[in-house]
């Protein structure tokens, strides 16, 4: 049985010197079938490993034919349309879910993200900054930073204006994917390897990185950073932050549990429970002493807050007298004292 992890058909942007910048994937499979995986590897004659290839016009008409037999009419139809171009086209073939080694493979990694494939924390993103090159994103597509300067003065002999909205290494997700049922209000906002299940909403101030995103329906006013996971029903409201790993946070996963409100301007630093709220204005980070309330508003004991991560129905809140940050539950705080002190 074959185990192929993924494979990609794209059309990219090169630089003058053949260096890819990006790549786009209209269909990328994953786990494809043995009939269709065999077809590829046959064509190209790869035998095991992950291969980015270019991809020959002598290749699309043999390949198309073989995946058309193998079942794989959406990827046959692609190839034909491919062969129709001038633009520069590649072939990613992934045989094991390891770190991607060139600007195709981790481009594909983020298109199986963003096109729902895969969830955050399920393909190996290691290294992937240091593969991805940093880029002009133009109304006349991606531009090496090295020859932008000429590009614009071309522009300008010609009477044409060239924009540059941004210099990154991601682009903007919906330039290459928009899932189904969900809405974003600033595009420029989610970036390529965002996961947005079905029902998400990403306002104006909402912001989403790669290999992070929200499994849906989610109102998402606030920042969810790189490697953050939003469950259902769960609302950040607006400028509030989650920190990711890569923000302080440590080797601690970040996530948000089902039905969980993050206020205005509040942010968290632990991942949490499901039915969990933080008060607008409030960050919570690992090492922030808690106060843990009874249900007659009386202390218990001072934790750092990593003790209740994970925990659900959870309230944080700052004492507006003292400015002491408290935490009250669902269950009496005795209980809960009981069970995070038997660990």
């Amino acid at each position: 049985m074959d185990n192929t992890y993924s494979i990609g058909f794209g059309i990219g942007t090169c630089n003058s010197k053949g260096d890819w910048l990006e790549v786009f994937y209209p269909k990328p499979l994953f786990k494809p079938s043995t009939a269709v995986a065999a077809a590829v590897k046959e064509t190209l004659h790869v035998n095991g490993g992950n291969h980015s290839l270019p991809l020959s016009a002598t290749h699309l008409p043999i390949l198309a034919d073989k995946l058309q037999r193998a079942g794989a009419a959406e990827q046959a139809e692609i190839l034909q349309r491919f062969a129709t171009t001038g633009r520069p086209l590649a072939v990613v073939v992934l045989c094991s879910d390891t770190p991607p080694q060139s600007v195709p493979e981790a481009y594909l990694k983020l298109h199986l993200l963003s096109h729902r494939l895969v969830k955050p924390h399920e393909t190996n993103l290691e290294g992937i900054f240091a593969r991805l090159v940093n880029v002009a994103w133009t109304n006349q597509g991606a531009i090496d930073l090295a020859e932008l300067p000429q590009r614009q003065l071309e522009a300008r002999l010609k009477g044409e204006y060239l924009a540059v909205s941004c210099v990154d290494k991601f682009p903007r997700m919906a330039d290459y994917v928009v899932p189904a049922g969900v809405r974003i209000a600033h595009t420029a906002r989610v970036r390529l390897g965002a996961y947005l299940g079905a029902g998400t909403t990403i306002m104006h101030e909402g912001f989403v990185n790669f290999n992070a995103g929200t499994q849906g329906p989610n109102m998402i006013e606030g920042r969810i950073s790189a490697g953050v996971f939003v469950h259902k029903g769960s609302d950040l409201g607006g400028g509030s932050s989650t920190m990711g790993t890569l923000s302080g946070g440590g080797n601690i996963v970040i996530s948000v549990g089902e039905n969980c409100l993050l206020g205005a301007n509040a942010g968290i630093g632990i991942p949490l429970g499901d039915r969990c709220t933080v008060e607008a204005g409030l960050y919570i980070t690992a090492g922030t002493k808690v106060a843990l309330m009874d249900d007659n508003g009386q202390l218990v004991e001072y934790i750092k807050a990593r003790e209740l991560a994970g925990k659900s129905d959870l309230l944080f809140r700052r004492n507006s007298t003292n400015g002491a940050v408290e935490c009250l539950t669902n269950q009496s705080a005795i209980e809960l004292n009981a069970a995070l002190h038997s660990n």
